[in-house]
C-alpha cells in the first residue's frame, strides 16, 4: 500500500472510506468533512510532503448518489510520487465543501473553475465566481443533467450582450 495512504489511516482513520491501487496510481477516497486537514497534512509531513497541487476537477456521477465528488491530484517533488484525494459531496442538489486554498494558493482557480462548469461551492474560497463562462451565464455546463442545446445557449448569450449594448 502507498505510503500515503498508510499515513493517512494512521492519523486521520474515521476520514478514510476506501484506497484504491489502479495501474500504479493510488486514490483515497475520504470523507468530505475535514479535506482541509487531510490536505494540509499532506503537504506538511515530511515523510509524504505533497506540497504541490496538479489540479482539482470536479465530478458528476448521474444518477449515482452520492453524484458529485471532487478529486484532488498531488505531487510530491520530494519522492517523485503522485497520490490522488478524492472526496464525495453529501449533497446531490447543492454539492459544496471547504476550499484548500489556504493549504495551496493554486486551488484557487481549480476550485473557481469547477464551481464555474460543475456547480460545486467551495466553502470559504476567498472569490468564488465564475472564472471562464460570463457572470450571467445560466447552469453549469459540465453537468450531466445540464441542457445539451448545441451552441444555442452561447447564440442566446451574445443576442442579449447585444440587445443590452444596443439600448445604452
Amino acid at each position: 500500500m502507498h505510503s500515503a495512504a498508510d499515513l493517512l489511516k494512521k492519523h486521520f482513520p474515521s476520514e478514510v472510506v476506501e484506497v484504491v491501487e489502479y495501474r500504479g496510481d493510488t486514490t483515497v477516497v475520504v470523507k468530505p468533512g475535514r479535506i482541509r486537514a487531510i490536505c494540509t497534512f499532506l503537504r506538511d509531513d515530511p515523510t509524504v510532503s505533497f506540497k504541490y497541487l496538479s489540479m482539482i476537477a470536479g465530478l458528476d456521477y448521474a444518477p449515482a448518489s452520492p453524484r458529485f465528488a471532487v478529486a484532488y491530484n498531488l505531487y510530491s517533488h520530494k519522492n517523485h510520487d503522485r497520490l490522488t484525494l478524492k472526496a464525495f459531496l453529501e449533497s446531490d442538489t447543492s454539492p459544496a465543501i471547504d476550499s484548500v486554498t489556504t493549504v495551496w494558493s493554486t486551488a484557487d482557480w481549480h476550485e473557481r473553475e469547477a464551481y464555474d462548469l460543475m456547480g460545486i461551492k467551495f466553502r470559504g474560497h476567498p472569490r468564488l465566481k465564475r472564472i471562464l463562462l460570463p457572470a450571467d451565464w445560466k447552469g453549469h455546463p459540465l453537468r450531466k443533467d445540464y441542457t445539451q442545446r448545441g451552441d444555442q445557449a452561447a447564440v442566446e448569450w451574445v443576442d442579449r450582450k447585444i440587445r443590452a449594448e444596443r439600448v445604452k
